[in-house]
C-alpha cells in the first residue's frame, strides 16, 4: 500500500511469500534495533504466505547472519505493532493495534493478543494463548492459557479460543481438570509445584488426553536452561 517500504540495502535478504498485504507506511525487511549488530553482518527476514500486516506496522530482519526473522502463514498484524529482530512467528496468529513484540520472541500458533500488549525479549507464547489487552508480558504463556495484567499473571484457559478453534467438550473439560490441580491447589505448599505435574502426568485419565500432555510439554519446556520460566499464577486459599 500507499508508503510501505520493503527491504534494505543492508546485506541480506527480505523474502516476501504470495497473497500478503502490507498496509500504508509499513516498514518491513529493514536494519535490526539491536546494538549487537555490526554494520556489514548478513540479516534476514522471510515471510510465508497469506498475511495481512496493517499500516504503520515494522517487522525488522535478524541481528546476526546466523539467524533470521520470520513470519509464517495466515497470520492478521493490526496496525502499528512490531516484531522485532530474530521474531519466530507461527501461523494464523491475530496480533490487535500496537502489540510490541520484543527480539528473540518465539509465537507459536493460533495465538491471539488484545490492543497494546508488550512481550519481553525471549518470551515463547504457547499455541492457542490469548494476552489481554494492556498486558506486559516478561514470561512464557503457556499452551491454551489466557494472560492479563500489567505484569502478566494466568487467569486460566482461553476457552473461547479453544472452542472456536475446535477443541471438543471433552477434550476442554480434562484440561480444566488439569490446569485447577496443577494452579489451583487450595494448599499449594503442602505439595510442590513439580508435584503437581507429575500428578497430573500419571493421572489415570488426564494423563492419556494429547492436548493435556501438550499442555504439560509446554510448561516444562519453559524451564528449560535459557528460557524464562512462565507467567505467575495466583495461589489459591480454602475460603
Amino acid at each position: 500500500m500507499t508508503g510501505a517500504v520493503v527491504g534494505d540495502d543492508y546485506p541480506g535478504y527480505t523474502i516476501i511469500g504470495n497473497n500478503n498485504t502490507i498496509g500504508y507506511h509499513s516498514v518491513v525487511g529493514v536494519k535490526c534495533q539491536d546494538l549487537k549488530y555490526k554494520p556489514g553482518d548478513e540479516c534476514f527476514l522471510e515471510v510465508g504466505d497469506n498475511n495481512d500486516i496493517r499500516e504503520h506496522t515494522s517487522v525488522h530482519r535478524s541481528s546476526k547472519s546466523t539467524d533470521k526473522t520470520v513470519i509464517g502463514d495466515s497470520n492478521f498484524i493490526m496496525g502499528s505493532c512490531h516484531i522485532a529482530h530474530d521474531c519466530k512467528i507461527g501461523n494464523n496468529n491475530i496480533f490487535a493495534n500496537n502489540t510490541l513484540l520484543a527480539g528473540h520472541v518465539e509465537v507459536e500458533d493460533y495465538v491471539h493478543t488484545a490492543g497494546a500488549t508488550v512481550v519481553h525479549q525471549f518470551c515463547r507464547l504457547g499455541s492457542f494463548s490469548f494476552l489481554g489487552g494492556g498486558s506486559v508480558v516478561s514470561q512464557d504463556v503457556p499452551k491454551y492459557m489466557m494472560v492479563t495484567g500489567e505484569r502478566a499473571e494466568l487467569r486460566g484457559l482461553n476457552i473461547v479460543g479453544l472452542t472456536r478453534r475446535g477443541f471438543s467438550d471433552a477434550e476442554i473439560r480434562s484440561l480444566r481438570a488439569a490446569y485447577r490441580k496443577i494452579f489451583m491447589c487450595v494448599d499449594a505448599n503442602a505439595v510442590s509445584f513439580e508435584e503437581r505435574l507429575a500428578e497430573v502426568e500419571h493421572h489415570e485419565e488426564l494423563g492419556h488426553v494429547p492436548a493435556v500432555h501438550a499442555m504439560l510439554q509446554s510448561i516444562r519446556n519453559s524451564f528449560t536452561d535459557n528460557r524464562r520460566g512462565i507467567c505467575k499464577f495466583r495461589h489459591w486459599s480454602g475460603s
